[in-house]
């Protein structure tokens, strides 16, 4: 029943996330019933064909959980659901970096924070919101008018009635882990390691005729560190290499692993890592001027490093949450099954 897992999960995509499970049990439960009446009727299995050409008489899948939706005309209700997607990708991937470009240039850059606000704050945050909005509109605009272009086309041609299930995508589990994600973190934390060990062991980890760098005493720990967990790294993604699917063991190492690491990254910014900077022809203050400012400015980044560290935790533990939720869906349906 590979055919009808992919053509659930292609219509699933689409439904509002609330009403996703309930309505997926509802259609799986129809279309099962329809293909169990069929086999009934013929006394034999039904084909990959067979099902095929059920599959393509209940529609395809945008336009069966667009029955599912509530009625949008703006658009129209056959390419809202498209629409409202794309513009959350507009939003995600263009609104959101705008204002945080704007943050980033608030806080980093006096020139520009300086021509902001030469009348006022509050006049700077009104012409900015205001241009906030004129960008927002244009590219809302843009892709209101995009596809108002496509309903038309849609409407003459019904391209969207012309399709396969059998191109639909193979159903994804989320506990697998792609082999070509633990090959490419295998050779990277590999090459890390091999250029870690030997590079940044001493705490001269510059030596060169027109510039030097030494580290505070306390990196032998940050090096140490950072050495055993590329070694346990490189030992968890041969292991998810070999058996490519989360356990909760390996997802519960991996937010061990990602706590060290930032926790590790974190204290570095903190202790004042560098003691010493030197450059050929540079008068000492002016050294212990460039040393103070690049950790002063390690410290600034603190928080934000702080806080990504935040993030990839509670993606880790989300992992854990569901391994552990399909875990216990496994053992439900297996009791149902001797049961």
């Amino acid at each position: 029943m590979e055919l009808l897992d992919r053509y659930l999960q292609a219509v699933k995509f689409w439904l509002p996330r609330e009403q996703k499970q309930d309505i997926i049990a509802e259609l799986s439960e129809d279309l099962q019933s329809q293909i169990d009446d069929k086999e009934t009727a013929l006394g034999r299995k039904l084909n990959e064909s067979e099902i095929e050409s059920i599959l393509k008489q209940r529609g395809r899948p945008l336009l069966v959980a667009n029955r599912f939706l509530p009625q949008q005309h703006v658009i129209g209700p056959v390419l809202y659901p498209i629409y409202a997607f794309v513009l959350k990708i507009v939003a995600l991937c263009y609104l959101v970096p705008w204002i945080l470009v704007w943050i980033g240039l608030m806080a980093f850059s006096p020139a520009y924070r300086a021509e902001r606000t030469s009348a006022g704050w509050l006049p700077g945050l009104l012409s900015t919101w205001s241009t906030f909005w004129v960008t927002a509109l244009i590219a809302v605009g843009a892709v209101t008018v995009l596809f108002a272009i496509l309903e038309r086309v849609q409407g003459k041609s019904r391209f969207l009635e012309d399709w396969s299930p059998r191109k639909l995508p193979p159903v994804r589990n989320p506990n697998q882990i792609p082999r070509s994600g633990s090959i490419l973190e295998l050779a990277a934390v590999l090459g890390f390691a091999i250029w870690w060990v030997p590079a940044m062991s001493s705490r001269l980890v510059l030596d060169r005729p027109e510039v030097r760098v030494l580290m505070a005493p306390v990196w032998s720990y940050f090096f140490w560190g950072y050495a055993v967990l590329a070694v346990a790294i490189v030992a968890l993604s041969g292991t998810n290499l070999a058996r490519p699917y989360w356990t909760v063991s390996r997802a519960s190492l991996r937010l061990v692993m990602d706590c060290v690491g930032s926790a590790l990254f974190c204290w570095a910014l903190k202790v004042n890592i560098v003691q010493e900077i030197w450059f050929a022809n540079a008068s000492s203050a002016h050294l212990i001027e460039i040393t103070n400012r690049l950790n002063f400015w390690m410290g600034k980044i603190l928080p934000y490093a702080v806080l990504v560290g935040i993030v990839i935790a509670a993606s880790d533990v989300y992992r854990i949450v569901r391994v552990k939720s399909r875990n216990a869906r496994l053992v439900q349906d297996l009791a149902a099954v001797i049961g």
